[in-house]
Formats: structure tokens, sequence, C-alpha cells
């Protein structure tokens, strides 16, 4: 469908803004906006400046008031800080929203039976699809759980798949899989709450499609998951604690789902039961969604050092006795190495073509990778293969060359812990700045979560939309000066 004529007699907010030479999510060419944001751009352009950074600062007041807070450790005292949010959204067409449906189902669905098969009968490498090696030379691969039958079949209950789409085919692309404790899913639903109240009147006029059922469809899924039935089910979320930099989340969605929040030291493994200490005595658990990650949840297994798990969970687990979401042992499947095999997975297991590709992916565990890799470190994107959050991570383009020669170090001396690829020219979202009182465009990503309960995948319309607040970043994680925007999908089509 071609963009729609707007009579513009002025364009308010977004005088003189400059799309900038990459993929715009609201303009097709300057001063044109995309059909899905006709009705949108409309009352924003309407707007004064002022009226923009009145409601601007009622968000914010929103948002302190409530609570919504995350921690960022980059800077060496974990700061608390208010979790920044820009007004404009982001609007996907019905259309474009149903191809990334498809492709994040055949995707979670995917990664789920490479889980099954590589702790189970492990024919992916008898067939040799993925070598052994990189899969077992993975940190996260637990060989404490080879054998271990998850309920239902299910390893990703919960995923948060990383989109992106690339300025120069205007595609949405995969790049990054989250399938071990995915966060962000609060903000999804805060940022949409917030948005209702302050544009009410265009949040209407555009028909965008809900997502407050999440908290809802998680505990149905969780609840499924009990091994004494889902009328007994006795569901806990499992944190490290208040210091955690997703705490909001968790104690967000505890309340949201009507289940007790707690920590390690409030639970206790007797005769291979899972029980709740309460003011009442003990409480059978039967179904706990974990956000504490596999080395630190029972330190009689893996880190015994950590007070953040519970001593002899992991038995209760072996056992069935109690039921785990997500599985131990996903972090395999998040390993960007492995990431480049996805593809084949979608294939191998599913008989298919991916709907959504990833990006290109140079492992440097592969000598001919690695050799291209050192070559040309100045042009590419290098991560560890274990981090998130936007650490370990080189921006070959916007580095100088003290780190980018520290990062050859550190690749030729452990080439298995890295990856690289191209850089993707992320696509922009026009952004409010309230430093100069203007918009500007601002690279963003979008994180969809996705609920899974073995026969089919739900997914949230929309997801979290990460903005690059500073100028000219490429970088969108929150514990990178990132911020995120709500993100409409419209009901019917553009």
């Amino acid at each position: 469908m071609g963009a729609v004529p707007i009579p513009m007699v002025s364009r308010g907010l977004f005088e003189g803004y400059d799309t900038g030479g990459f993929y715009d999510e609201m303009f097709s060419a300057p001063g044109q906006p995309r059909p899905q944001y006709t009705k949108l751009f409309q009352k924003l352009a309407a707007m004064a400046p002022s009226q923009f950074e009145e409601r601007r600062k009622l968000a914010d007041l929103s948002f302190l008031i409530q609570g919504i807070t995350f921690t960022v450790y980059s800077d060496g005292r974990g700061t608390e800080r208010l979790f920044p949010f820009d007004l404009i959204p982001r609007i996907l067409p019905r259309s474009e929203w149903d191809r990334i449906d498809r492709g994040l189902s055949q995707r979670v669905m995917a990664l789920n039976l490479f889980l099954m098969d590589v702790y189970g009968q492990q024919m992916i490498f008898k067939d040799k699809r993925i070598p052994r090696s990189l899969v077992y030379s993975c940190p996260h691969f637990r060989r404490e759980v080879i054998g271990v039958g998850v309920p239902r079949g299910i390893h990703t209950h919960i995923c948060g798949i990383d989109l992106v789409r690339d300025s120069k085919t205007g595609e949405f692309c995969v790049l990054e899989d989250n399938v071990r404790t995915p966060s962000g899913v609060s903000y999804v639903l805060e940022n949409r709450i917030v948005m209702t109240r302050t544009f009410p009147d265009a949040f209407q006029a555009c028909e965008v499609l809900p997502v407050n059922h999440y908290p809802a469809e998680l505990s149905r899924i969780l609840r499924s998951l009990s091994p004494r039935g889902e009328d007994d089910a006795q569901i806990v979320l499992l944190t490290p604690g208040i210091y955690n930099s997703a705490y909001f989340e968790h104690s967000f969605l505890a309340q949201q789902m009507g289940i007790e929040l707690v920590e390690g030291r409030d639970l206790i493994v007797d005769g291979g039961i899972v029980y709740m200490k309460t003011i009442r005595g003990l409480t059978r658990v039967d179904v706990i969604y974990r956000r504490v990650d596999d080395e630190f949840v029972d330190p009689l297994t893996f880190r015994a050092d950590s007070i953040l798990g519970v001593p002899g969970l992991m038995g209760a687990y072996r056992a069935g006795s109690v039921a785990l979401a997500n599985a131990v042992g996903n972090g395999v499947a998040d390993d960007k190495a492995i990431y480049a095999y996805v593809p084949e997975f979608i294939k191998y297991y599913l008989g298919e073509d991916p709907v959504l590709q990833s990006v290109e992916t140079y492992i440097c565990a592969k000598p001919d990778d690695l050799a291209y890799v050192l070559d040309h470190l100045p042009g590419l994107v290098v991560k560890a293969v274990g981090e998130s959050g936007g650490y370990g991570m080189l921006i070959g383009p916007a580095s100088d060359s003290k780190r980018i020669e520290e990062f050859r170090e550190r690749i030729r001396a452990n080439p298995r812990n890295y990856i690289a690829q191209p850089v993707v020219g992320l696509s922009r979202v026009p952004s409010y700045d309230a430093a100069e009182a203007s918009v500007g465009g601002r690279h963003v990503d979008l994180r969809p979560y996705c609920l899974y309960d073995g026969e089919k995948v739900t997914i949230v319309p929309g997801g979290l939309t990460r903005v690059a607040l500073q100028k000219g970043s490429l970088v969108v994680n929150s514990s990178q000066g990132g911020g995120s925007k709500d993100t409409w999908v419209l009901r019917g089509e553009d």
C-alpha cells in the first residue's frame, strides 16, 4: 500500500526531522508518514513542543511513583535508576506482525526441540548437523541434566527473541535468542499503561492490540506444569533478591499472577519435596518460575558458594516432584556461536525454511572465520558468546585502535568465546530529546515475548522496543544508556 498524502500546515514536533539515510519506522520520506503512523502523526504534529514536554514529565512521574526502575552495574556502584521511556511509540502494521509471529513461533519450537535433543538422544550430533565439541564447550551446557525429563517436554516456557530491522533490506531478522531468564516484559505492560493515560485519544484512534493478557497466559502455563495437577498447583517466583537489576519485574509479575515472591532462603527441600516456609508452617511448592541463573540455583549441584538458590532443588527436579520454568540448561541455546545454527535447527527438526533470517555470523572457533575476523575487526561487531546486556562487545567502526587491539588479543587467547557479525544498520524511530526539546531519529531493536505451552506459542503483540537514546549509538540496552518505547500492533490492516 502506498503512502497516504497528509495535508500539513505545520509539522510541529517533527519540524526539521531528518531520516538520516536509515530505514525510518515512521516516515517513508521526509515529512511523509507511513500508513500505520498516519493517525498518530496528525495528532503529534499538531502539538507544540511545550505540550509534549508536559506529557513527558507526567509519564516520568508515573514511572517514579510506581517505582519502575532498573539497576546499572557498569558504573561500579549498582546505581538504581528510573527506567528511560520515550513517548513516541513504534507502530507495526498487522500484516508485518503476522509474519513476525509465524517466524518466532517456528524459532521457539525449533529451539525447544534442540534442547530436548541435546539433553536426550542427541540425534543432531549423530547426524552431524552441529559439532558436538561446540555444544559441549559451551559454559552453559549442563551435563547434570542430561537424561532428565522435563514436564510436558517444555524447556522454553518463556522466551525473549531480539529482532532488528535492517536499514538495507527493510526486513526484520533475528539478532539474539534469550531462553534462560529473559527480562523486560514488565516494562511492556507498564509502558502500555502509561501510554493509554498519556495519549488516550491517539491510542483509541489507532486500534492497538492489547498486551495485558500476558500474566494470565504465563500463569496458565505454569499451572499446567504442576506434578499434582493444576487445581492444587502452588507456584512461586524465585528471585535473587532486591539487589538484582530486574527485581522490580520479579515483584511486578508475582503480584500480577497472584503468586508468592520468594528468595532461596524461603524454600527448603525435605524428602525430595520442595516446601515454602510460612508463618503457618511448610507449604509444598509445585512450580518455580525461577529468575535465578543455573549456576546459583542449587549449591549442592552447581556453585557451592551460592546463597541465592535452594540446597537439594536439583534432586527434587530430577525426581519430578517440582517443575522449573525455564528449564535448567537452556543457556546452551543462548550461546551466540550456537545461534548461527538455529536456521539449521529449523530445517532439521521442523523440515521448514526459516521465516525470519539470522544475522550473518562468524564463529571464531572456526579457523577460517577466526582469520577473517582478525583481518576485519574495524568493520565488525564482536560479541562474547555468553554475555548479555551489551557487555563484552566491540563495535569496530565506533572503537579506537587501542580497543580494537585489545579485543584482537582477547579473541586470539580464547576464540571459542567470541563471534563476529557485520554491522547492521538498525532502523530508527523518532524520539524526543528533552535536553534539546526536539525530535531526532534513534536506533531501535525489538524484543517480543513468547510463551510456549508444549502445543502452541503465544506471543504478546509488539513486545519491548529498546531505543538507543544517545544520538548515533547502536547500543539499545538499558545498562548502556538505552531506554524503551511502547510497541503498537494495529488491529486492522495498514
